[in-house]
């Protein structure tokens, strides 16, 4: 297990930022940490990294506990903070250079990781530019390079695609996922609930200072009583107590041409409820498929937004 964290707490005055979160991240798994601003999760990625000491609870990188004086853990993480961290004069492999011996790397391992970290984010024709020319979205990959030099086990990435446009968003979260399939552990930060739709295996949502839920996607919906829903357009309507009685199947609603039905895991039962309603006398024109995504749980459990600010 790369990252552990156990009932982690962190007080300023009278304020609790961080109330008794524990999470735990496997080596190439993407986990998503989700919640308004003000929820904690900047406070948790500080304890995380070293940055802040808790006043109650642990944090384990690759088994090495981590507190601001722990130097040999620390250096398992990779942090990209929201703020482009990068010299505009520089260029690229510059950049990286300079990084990359503030780290300790040396001679042939930094130019190896240089070039590799540059192919990771499709920057190598770009590597002999100064950065001040690239674009945001550009830069903001840099940003992530450095934070990926030294072959961190645990890398955090705090909303890195913050104010880019959508062609280098995109760019960015093809990256990420390069990243998991290199067996990085990942913690990742976004107000953009579909990133977290397309990049975590695992997602948890903070608010006032608690870990509210936690889970794969179809965990989260299951805690709010979420099913699947296939809305059918039909040119004849089925019987619909024949579609009722199906297995899986949690409600029927048909109105003339069109029908909709409720039911859990629609992957799975979708071919035995399309036989069903054909033997049913049902006559489909069309099928869409439903899902309950991360932005309703989110906002059943918490009453906000996530871009609520």
């Amino acid at each position: 297990m790369t990252l552990q964290v156990d009932h982690l707490t962190k007080t300023f005055g009278d304020r609790v930022a961080v109330n008794d979160v524990s999470l735990h991240i496997e080596a190439g798994e993407t986990y998503g940490l989700l919640g308004p601003t003000g929820a904690g999760k900047t406070t948790t990625i500080s304890l995380i990294c070293g940055l802040l000491d808790a006043d109650e609870g642990s944090v384990f990188v690759a088994g090495e506990p981590v507190t601001t004086r722990s130097i040999d853990a620390r250096r398992q993480i990779g942090y990209v903070p929201q703020e482009i961290a990068i010299y505009p004069d520089l260029t690229a492999r510059e950049n990286l250079r300079f990084f990359g011996k503030l780290q300790g790397l040396r001679r042939a391992e930094l130019d190896r990781r240089i070039d590799e970290v540059l192919e990771v984010l499709g920057l190598t024709d770009r590597s002999d530019e100064r950065t001040e020319r690239f674009s945001g979205g550009m830069q903001r990959r840099l940003n992530i390079g450095l934070g990926l030099l030294h072959e961190p086990g645990l890398l955090v990435l705090d909303e890195p695609t913050v104010g880019v446009d959508p062609q280098s968003r995109n760019a960015i979260l093809d990256s990420v996922e390069a990243l998991s399939g290199q067996g990085i552990a990942l913690l990742y930060t976004t107000h953009y609930m579909e990133e977290a739709e397309r990049l975590c295996n695992r997602v948890g949502i903070m608010d006032e200072g608690h870990l509210i839920a936690a889970g794969t996607r179809r965990d989260l919906v299951a805690q709010i009583d979420g099913h699947d829903r296939v809305r059918f357009e039909f040119s004849q309507s089925p019987d619909v107590d024949t579609i009722t009685a199906l297995d899986g199947v949690r409600s029927v609603s048909i109105d003339g041409p069109v029908g909709d039905v409720a039911l859990d895991d629609a992957a799975h039962h979708l071919p035995r409820l399309l036989d069903t309603v054909a033997a049913a006398g049902g006559l489909i024109r069309s099928v869409e498929v439903i899902e309950p995504d991360l932005e309703a749980v989110f906002l059943e459990l918490t009453g906000k937004a996530l871009r609520d600010r």
